[in-house]
């Protein structure tokens, strides 16, 4: 059935995808930048206010803040999405750029923590914006490998460009308390320079249509998507004036499963993001910067390769479920050798460790950790309020890594802080058996059953009139 949608989904990936990639992926660039520096630099922020310990309170709160103040700009920005995409969409930049740049000026560490919060509404709101304008933008064949490079490699090249720099910086002699004001302030400069690219974006055809009830600029946009240069003008209205209650109370089931299974992703992702590069390092006899690097590297972009490669092809669902299992089986063998190793061979536990980054971002990190689930799932006039929801999910998942992983690995050790990932990951994998349905090449509509009951029979609510 041919919709208004229909040659946008249809189009051919050009141009216009690229640019739409390549603006929201700089964002997500600085994502990644933001929330990996601060696990690299931790230890010498910690030394440089005079703290001793790497799993006292203040290391949580440091690592934990701008996550907290990620899951509260993923709320307030998914409630405003319904007001427009792009009218918010630069705000989200410029808040990571402002606060980016004051950490490299903060006097003590509870200004750090303060400035480290600002930093996440920014980061909140860009993980609730940009993939909603992604998948509204990109077309049904290759929605999953945009949003996988725009969200998966870029984040993973952001972290691994704050540990460069810090591995830099120590080569040419700068002072800890020099490199790691560094290293958080450069992260200003990513953001800043898509700010103005991110206020050129078009708005979104589906929020034009279904919810500004504007179809002729909606056309207008699809027509430069795929490349038609003939405008067919319509007076007739697609505007969808369903209420979000009525989709939550229809649909509820449906939405759950984006916000859990991110919740339960960034709990086992963020305690290696944030405790990786110095608890489990440190085991391993590995400096923090080289632990960054070769997990990154050898592990973590294979894997965001491999999930770009396969999720168009293979689907969603069964790629997630490989790469939980995956991450709970690699969990549980790096746990056993570490528990039954008087002294780990660092090879050795290097790469039982780095198998779950290859499966994690080869898996839920390119499905859940990117916004797919969310954007997918969710109906257009609910798909802002779900995405806030779901990231924020996702956010309170790894505030709660942030402070829970370090509790659990000085009172227990490692093995069973690691034991307690592998669990989570496993039931994961069962919810996504139970609760994700397949939605590899098809619309957005079709994705979100964003449908009405004709005569018994389901019909598109967006029909051309």
């Amino acid at each position: 059935m041919t919709t208004l949608f229909t040659p946008q989904d249809k189009a051919k990936f050009s141009r216009f995808h690229l640019r739409s990639i390549l603006t929201t992926g700089m964002g997500v660039f600085a994502d990644g930048y933001d929330l990996s520096s601060i696990s690299v630099v931790l230890p010498l922020i910690l030394t440089s206010f005079g703290i001793k310990k790497l799993d006292g309170l203040e290391s949580s709160l440091l690592t934990g803040s701008a996550l907290a103040g990620a899951a509260i700009g993923a709320l307030v920005f998914g409630q405003l999405a319904n007001k427009g995409r792009k009218r918010y969409y630069g705000i989200d930049v410029t808040l990571m750029a402002v606060a980016g740049l004051a950490q490299a000026f903060v006097p003590n560490i509870m200004t750090l923590i303060v400035v480290r919060f600002i930093l996440g509404l920014g980061v909140g709101a860009d993980y609730t914006l940009s993939p909603m304008i992604m998948g509204e933008h990109a077309n049904a064949k290759d929605r999953g490998k945009s949003m996988a490079l725009g969200f998966g490699v870029t984040w993973v090249i952001g972290a691994a460009v704050s540990a460069f720099l810090d591995l830099l910086l120590t080569t040419m002699g700068a002072s800890p308390d020099l490199v790691w004001r560094i290293v958080l302030g450069v992260s200003a400069v990513f953001p800043a320079s898509v700010i103005y690219l991110r206020r050129k974006m078009p708005e979104t055809t589906r929020y034009l249509a279904r919810i500004a009830d504007d179809s002729l600029s909606a056309k207008k946009i699809i027509s430069e998507i795929d490349g038609v240069t003939e405008v067919v003008d319509t007076n007739g209205s697609v505007k969808d004036d369903n209420s979000i209650s009525y989709y939550v109370q229809r649909s509820w089931k449906r939405f759950f499963a984006p916000i859990v299974l991110w919740f339960l992703f960034d709990i086992v992702a963020y305690s290696g993001i944030l405790f990786g590069p110095s608890l489990i390092a440190k085991g391993l006899g590995l400096s923090a910067v080289s632990f960054s690097l070769l997990n990154t590297f050898l592990f973590t972009v294979p894997g965001a390769l491999v999930g770009l490669s396969i999720l168009d092809r293979i689907g969603r669902r069964p790629v997630q479920i490989i790469g939980f299992l995956g991450m709970a089986g690699a969990l549980l063998a790096f746990g056993l050798y570490s528990r039954s190793s008087a002294a780990m061979v660092p090879a050795i536990g290097l790469l039982l460790y780095g198998m779950q980054n290859l499966f994690s971002q080869g898996g839920p990190g390119s499905v859940s950790a990117s916004g797919l689930l969310g954007v997918e799932l969710t109906p257009t006039k609910a798909r802002g309020f779900v995405q806030g929801l779901t990231v924020a999910g996702g956010r309170v998942g790894a505030t709660i890594a942030a402070f829970v992983f370090p509790a659990l690995f000085k009172a227990y050790g490692e093995s069973f802080a690691i034991y307690f990932l592998a669990v989570i990951a496993a039931l994961a994998a069962v919810l996504t058996l139970i609760l994700v349905p397949e939605t590899k090449g098809l619309s957005l509509e079709e994705s979100s059953a964003d449908v009405i009951i004709i005569d018994g029979t389901q019909v598109p609510s967006f029909v051309e009139p």
